[in-house]
């Protein structure tokens, strides 16, 4: 099966980053076919127009009328995804598409179908707070021992997997939880992740960061909500090899605006080459 990878990118309110977050993907010498689907979750600021005067460059956007959420934003995302395997990347400049290729490797090498990108290796990484990186460490060893599982950092944002994987799961979190809620249903579901050391360059509240205590707790509920379901839910997929994936699409109707710049391939349904 011939990997094409869908980044999806949700944005709310980035107008300070956004320009640059997209040039640092446009930039990266990727070792597959890579499409860029950008969500502007509802953005009151000038984030939409400058994605707008982007989508020449080859992007695909997604615009929702309101905020519903960086979840919502994934999902409309996804939904779009023409790729074999997706990521999530941020655009506020805290992870680095230059990492992208590393974490593609063991997929490309028929290793690993599922890879995070960690943090806490101590490579080219800085926290802005340390309840920040203490919380997040607090939460993966809760998640590990709910799930007898040993991941290093579960809120990395940096996830790779089948885009078939993400649609066969009911993921229903809206908000930041989403990130919690895959994590939770793939390790619940099998899935043990390959990991990949990356790079954290991690802003603070005033630079616009927008996750909190709340936030933390809003985790752990998730993650013990979802250890508690009777059944995990089902995956087709293989943890060492790839192989065609066959799955429904599961997504919260949303209305949104879908723009792309017209395609050089004549057609061809193939995800866009960056």
């Amino acid at each position: 099966m011939m990997v094409h990878l869908s980044i999806v990118m949700p944005v709310y309110n980035e107008s300070r980053t956004i320009r640059a977050a997209i040039e640092r993907v446009l930039a990266v010498d990727y070792p597959c076919p890579v499409e860029l689907i950008v969500v502007d979750d509802g953005s009151t600021d000038a984030t939409l127009p400058v994605l707008r005067e982007l989508v020449g460059r080859g992007l695909r956007l997604v615009v929702h009328a309101r905020n519903l959420g960086k979840g919502a934003a994934v999902r409309s995302g996804v939904a779009e995804a023409r790729g074999s395997h997706m990521i999530i990347l941020d655009a506020d400049l805290e992870y680095s598409p230059d990492d992208i290729p590393a974490m593609l490797d063991p997929v490309l090498r028929g290793r690993a179908d599922h890879v995070f990108g960690s943090r806490v290796f101590g490579v080219n990484t800085r926290y802005q707070s340390f309840r920040f990186a203490v919380g997040g460490r607090a939460l993966t060893l809760a998640a590990n021992v709910l799930y007898d599982s040993c991941l290093t950092d579960m809120h990395t944002c940096l996830k790779l997997l089948p885009v078939a994987d993400f649609r066969a799961l009911t993921l229903s979190e809206d908000g930041f939880g989403l990130d919690t809620e895959l994590t939770a249903r793939l390790i619940r579901g099998g899935v043990r992740p390959y990991e990949v050391p990356v790079s954290y360059d991690g802003r603070s509240v005033a630079e616009g960061k927008k996750i909190n205590w709340r936030d933390g707790l809003r985790c752990l509920s998730i993650l013990t909500r979802v250890r508690a379901e009777r059944r995990p839910q089902p995956l087709s997929y293989a943890t060492t090899t790839r192989t065609p994936h066959v799955a429904a699409v599961v997504v919260t109707p949303v209305a949104v605006e879908v723009e792309q710049a017209p395609r050089s391939l004549g057609g061809d349904e193939r995800p866009l080459a960056i």
